[in-house]
Formats: structure tokens, C-alpha cells, sequence
């Protein structure tokens, strides 16, 4: 409600000062009106139920957008995108130089290897997301009988850790001692800052599995669809050309969640399709010929 006000006072100030921007008395209409816009905000806020902390905390970190999680979808997405496209890539690669670019064969080949990828990435994303949840629980239930069995200790341990962080052992002291009166709150507390552990870190199973696995799929199946229309060495270079265009894009979107550069990172990934292609491709003749 406040924002909504502030918003509609900078409109009304802004519009009323582009139209009468050069009468004196206006001018002072307008700040007179200002002040009283900004006035009933405050009232507005003081009026308003206290927010608690969580919410509060939960609202800028909506705003801070640009922090990602490790354990983001987005994160599994991309990832997911790239190692389809990668493993499928090279298979597709390698049978062509055996087969001699054999449509029938690269296809089948092609979708074998995307079911196979697409049921290994989204399985693996999900035993990871689960075994990492587990983890958190064992070490949760461990450093909760440690505080049950020796609060005393683990409060000074949460001191020092304070200490390191700048405050004074008396700060400190006193911080702990308030925190253990809210038991599962200092169990927690512990937990991130003796194992670097927090619920917050670990994705839920399903939206992680469902992510990698479907990105998986579609990245794989980038280098197989020109072998759907043609054949022999047209559908070779089609899959290879579009293929390094999705290496490129799939690097680029790995800006999203880096610090690095959208095209430095869409290059180094274009470099090592070419890379897998050319290796794939070689062995692939040299195993044709051999058989």
C-alpha cells in the first residue's frame, strides 16, 4: 500500500510538473503536496502490522534477483541441455564416420543414446537432490544431540564463530547465549556455520529431476533431427552446423547463472563441440574401417 502511494505521487508530481512547469505558484503547489503524499505514506506504514523477519528477509532477496542457488532449476536445466546435446552429439558423430553416414543406423543410434542420457540425467539429478537432503537431516539430527548434550559448549563454539566475524568476544557471548534460547533455531545456525549447511540449498527432488531430465531430452535431440529428413553426407553437415549453433546457445545461457561473459562462454562451448565432433568423426572412421 505504501509503495503504491510513493508510486502514485511521483506519477501525479511528474506529470503535473511536465504541464505547468513554468508557473511559480504551481511549483509550490507541488511540493507543498509532496510532502503531504509522503506524510500519509508514513502513516500508512506506521498503521500497518509489524513485518516479521522472515518476511521481510524474503521479500529483498525476491528483489535480489541476480543470486542464483546451486541447486536452482535453472542451474539443472542448462546443465541438463548441455550434456544432451554433448553425449548425443558425439554419438551421432561417431557412427556417422563408422557407418558412413548411414541414415538409418545414426538415428537409431541417436535415440537410443537421448532416452538413455535423458533417464540418467534425470535420475541422477533426483538421487542427488534426495541424498542431499538426507545429508542435511543426519547432520541436522547430529548437531541437534550435540546441543542437547552439551549446550554449554556449542554455545561457545557459536561465540568464536561470531568472534570470527568481527564482533567482540562479549558481543559474542551474549549473541549465542540469546540464539540457544531458541533451540532449533541455534541447531540450524550451527549447522551452517560449523558444516556450511542449510535447508534453503537443497531443490526439491521432483523439480530438479523433471529439469535436467526434460533438458536433457531436448538438447539430445538437436543433432538428430536432420536425420528425419535426409540422409548421407547432407544430414552429416546439417547435424553438425546446428549442433554447434545449440553448443553456442547452451554456453551463452550458462551466462545466467556465471559471472562470465555470454559469448566467451557460448565460444568455449562452440570449441569443444568441434572437438568432441572431430574425435567422434575420427574414431568413428578408423573403427568402420577396422571392421
Amino acid at each position: 500500500m505504501e509503495a503504491a502511494e510513493e508510486r502514485h505521487e511521483a506519477e501525479f508530481h511528474d506529470q503535473a510538473e511536465r504541464t505547468l512547469a513554468g508557473e511559480e505558484d504551481v511549483q509550490e503547489f507541488l511540493r507543498k503536496s509532496a510532502l503531504e503524499e509522503k506524510a500519509h505514506a508514513r502513516a500508512l506504514s506506521a498503521m500497518a502490522p509489524p513485518v516479521s523477519p522472515r518476511t521481510a528477509l524474503d521479500k529483498i532477496l525476491k528483489r535480489e534477483r541476480w543470486h542464483g542457488r546451486g541447486g536452482s532449476w535453472v542451474a539443472d536445466a542448462i546443465y541438463g541441455a548441455n550434456d544432451g546435446l554433448g553425449a548425443v552429439f558425439g554419438i551421432v558423430s561417431g557412427v556417422a564416420g563408422a557407418t558412413n553416414n548411414q541414415q538409418h543406423y545414426i538415428l537409431i543410434s541417436g535415440l537410443a543414446g537421448m532416452l538413455a542420457s535423458t533417464l540418467s540425467m534425470g535420475a541422477g539429478a533426483y538421487l542427488a537432490a534426495k541424498s542431499e537432503a538426507e545429508v542435511y537431516e543426519a547432520e541436522i539430527s547430529r548437531e541437534r544431540a550435540e546441543v542437547e548434550e552439551n549446550p554449554e559448549e556449542e554455545i561457545e563454539e557459536m561465540s568464536l564463530f561470531y568472534q570470527l566475524q568481527g564482533f567482540t568476544p562479549e558481543e559474542s557471548q551474549r549473541m549465542a547465549e540469546r540464539l540457544a534460547q531458541q533451540p532449533e533455531q541455534f541447531v540450524q545456525a550451527m549447522a551452517q556455520s560449523e558444516l556450511g549447511l542449510s535447508e534453503h540449498r537443497f531443490p526439491n527432488q521432483w523439480t530438479a529431476a523433471s529439469s535436467a531430465g526434460i533438458s536433457t531430452a531436448i538438447g539430445a535431440f538437436v543433432p538428430i533431427i536432420p536425420f528425419f529428413f535426409l540422409g548421407g553426407i547432407p544430414a552429416v553437415i546439417t547435424s553438425f552446423s546446428i549442433s554447434l549453433v545449440a553448443h553456442f546457445l547452451v554456453g551463452a545461457l550458462k551466462s545466467l547463472i556465471t559471472i562470465r561473459s555470454w559469448w566467451a562462454s557460448g565460444l568455449e562451448m562452440t570449441w569443444i563441440g568441434i572437438i568432441v565432433a572431430v574425435v567422434t568423426y575420427g574414431l568413428g572412421l578408423a573403427f568402420g574401417a577396422l571392421g
